[in-house]
């Protein structure tokens, strides 16, 4: 078998053999292309095909990337009515290949992230899905975290004060370049931080290739969970409504081929469909929407960093670092939108 980049097929199949002689014998194993940060494969015996997850090769953020996290928080929600994979074995061993990693299982379906697998939707189908993502949304925030145990799997009061220092500091440890206008959101952000008025289980980074659809238009599952936690469940509208609207006028994949052209209702439409879901106050969504964009440039400037230095795999990455300046400027006219964050 070829080489798999942060694979050892060989040391994953002894290990296997030992503790789960169900995934035991002969194995294969695909990278799967389009995750832009934790490394997904396909792994696959004569009689079971699953997925693998594990960190980044190199420059791991810290309390990023955490598989324990990933595989608590899909285990928990698989008794709810958020569609998630089937959590199979988690290892913390980093001997077996060099990091560790958790066991899933394949869920069958398509994943749209490019303009080119969207618009194989019709304008039905695309409205479906749409309705069908935020609803889940809704979905997810309205699961109480004591009753699928993760009560603890983070700490609501000061959430979002928390993550504004996180995520700067995050920036601090991939920043190599200087990025105009990054420092001037990150301080609007810090200054006009609303209430939270409403608490929850997040993903984290909910969008459109993080689900998988079915033939029938149904979200059969929610993958990469890695920065899934308690708080406030705006922060999660708000970044869904960033991936959404992608950078205007960019013809980067940000926003995964969605387009009102393609029969994708507004952001505005989905946003108010999740308020009547939900009951939620949108008043103040504006900012949580700059956070978004604030998030998601930190996010692909890690990104950007590890690729320059040879330390994240797949195809892709050449470019992330050119969408990091827009995503910025986004930020900043979403915060000027903000009436408090004027």
């Amino acid at each position: 078998m070829a080489e798999i980049p942060g694979l050892d097929v060989g040391r994953l199949r002894t290990y296997l053999d030992a503790v789960a002689p169900q995934f035991s014998g002969e194995l294969s194993a695909t990278l799967i292309a389009g995750g832009r940060s934790n490394l997904t494969y396909f792994i696959a015996n004569r009689d079971l095909q699953y997925v693998l997850r594990r960190p980044p090769l190199g420059h791991v953020l810290t309390t990023a990337h955490d598989m324990v996290r990933e595989y608590r928080v899909i285990s928990a929600l698989s008794g709810s009515e958020v569609p998630v994979p089937v959590a199979i074995l988690l290892c913390e061993d980093e001997s077996v290949i060099g990091a560790p990693f958790y066991l899933m299982s394949k869920v069958d379906g398509t994943v749209y992230r490019t303009k080119e697998s969207t618009a194989l939707l019709s304008a039905g189908d695309a409205r479906k899905v749409s309705y069908k993502l935020v609803d889940t949304l809704a979905l997810l925030h309205g699961v109480d975290p004591v009753s699928v145990g993760l009560e603890n799997f983070g700490k609501v009061n000061g959430f979002l004060e928390r993550q504004s220092s996180r995520w700067q500091k995050q920036l601090a440890s991939s920043k190599s370049r200087e990025i105009k206008g990054i420092n001037e959101l990150a301080t609007g952000l810090d200054r006009a931080i609303p209430t939270t008025k409403s608490t929850g289980v997040l993903h984290g980074d909910y969008r459109l290739d993080n689900c998988i659809i079915d033939a029938d238009m149904r979200l059969a599952g929610i993958v990469d969970w890695e920065m899934s936690t308690l708080g406030d469940c705006l922060s999660d509208v708000g970044l869904f409504v960033v991936y959404w609207n992608g950078v205007p006028g960019d013809d980067s994949p940000i926003n995964g081929g969605i387009s009102l052209e393609r029969g994708f209702p507004s952001a505005l439409d989905l946003l108010e469909r999740y308020a009547v879901r939900t009951g939620s106050d949108l008043n103040r969504i504006n900012w949580y929407i700059a956070f978004g964009y604030f998030k998601l440039a930190v996010i692909l400037e890690g990104i950007h960093f590890r690729f320059s230095n040879g330390q994240t795999v797949g195809t892709g990455f050449a470019e992330i670092g050119n969408w990091v300046a827009p995503l910025v400027a986004a930020g900043l006219e979403a915060l000027g939108n903000d009436g408090v964050g004027k």
